[in-house]
């Protein structure tokens, strides 16, 4: 059996603690862990290290948080290291063709999709907002062009009906760490022949913005619902009622088709309230929060707020 190829790890968020685990549970602890610099977060602003480099130094294993990991001081570090692989999970930085070259079988890359379907930054999301009844996780040998290098490995999951992007995104990170461990006992023993991605099938799903939120009500509630689910736990799905922000937590389409003006509020029935939708469909609200208030019930939202039929969101 060939020996456990000496491995840098990239990471940066929870997506790519199973990867880790599975690496030190392989026998293949990383030389080093390399990850993004601690940022303000929270209300406090207050400095907070990634969940890689909280996870790693628990784990007694070496730490590096270069600005860019193009520098060519991170890059002559890296080299004197001499890893002969480099295992990629959601780093969030181009690698350089010099970054690229330095491991000896390269740099593998786990993504959160099947592989050119869903090249970028929100794989995840963008599987769910457009109906994929099929997603996955793909190995890949990194180059230059985002999320173009030749596919490895890849693992198919079906996506839930009624599953959310934290959902999916935890099973796939849970799929993805075996799969990265046989990726490198491939590449060990020489037993990969890694293939070119079809460039004709290839579709990008950008980095979601706070600007997605804004929920569309002349979209059909079908469409809603997958965005919300996307979209959860960030950006989310918000509306304005009232002249004031309204977040909804939790929807489904309603069965029955209904006639409004999109984004009217159509009444309350035994679990949400009814709002209408592009094509005569009709979206169930059945959780909603007002900033800085405690989430409630669709039918506790609309005795609270003292709604009414014919009123509007949006």
């Amino acid at each position: 059996m060939p020996a456990a190829a000496r491995v840098a790890f990239f990471g940066t968020p929870e997506f790519a603690l199973p990867t880790l685990a599975a690496l030190l549970e392989s026998g293949r602890p990383p030389a080093l862990v390399v990850t993004r610099p601690a940022r303000p977060a929270g209300r406090g602003r207050q400095m907070q290290e990634p969940p890689v480099a909280r996870w790693a130094r628990r784990h007694g294993l070496p730490v590096a948080q270069p600005r860019r990991v193009g520098d060519p001081e991170f890059i002559a570090a890296l080299r004197d290291l001499a890893p002969e692989v480099a295992v990629v999970v959601a780093f969030g930085q181009l690698f350089p063709r010099s970054l690229l070259a330095a491991p000896r079988l390269g740099c593998v890359n786990l993504h959160g999709s099947l592989l050119p379907r869903w090249r970028g930054a929100g794989p995840v999301a963008a599987a769910i907002a457009a109906g994929d009844p099929v997603t996955g996780v793909t190995t890949m040998l990194m180059e230059e062009a985002l999320d173009s290098g030749p596919i490895l490995l890849q693992e198919e999951a079906p996506i839930g009906e009624r599953e959310t992007a934290a959902e999916l995104g935890a099973r796939l990170a849970a799929l993805g760490g075996p799969l990265v461990v046989r990726t490198l006992e491939a590449l060990e023993g020489g037993a990969i022949a890694p293939r070119p991605q079809d460039e004709s099938q290839a579709s990008y799903a950008p980095r979601l913005q706070r600007a997605d939120a804004r929920a569309d009500w002349a979209a059909p509630a079908a469409a809603l619902d997958r965005r919300l689910r996307a979209q959860t736990p960030w950006p989310g799905l918000e509306s304005i009622l009232r002249g004031a922000p309204v977040k909804l937590l939790r929807a489904r389409p309603a069965p029955a088709p209904a006639d409004g003006a999109p984004g009217e509020i159509l009444g309350l029935d035994g679990s949400g309230i009814r709002v209408a939708c592009g094509d005569r469909s009709v979206l169930l609200v059945e959780e909603l929060q007002r900033p800085g208030r405690r989430a409630l019930a669709g039918a506790d939202f609309w005795n609270g707020e003292r709604l009414a039929p014919g009123e509007r969101l949006g």
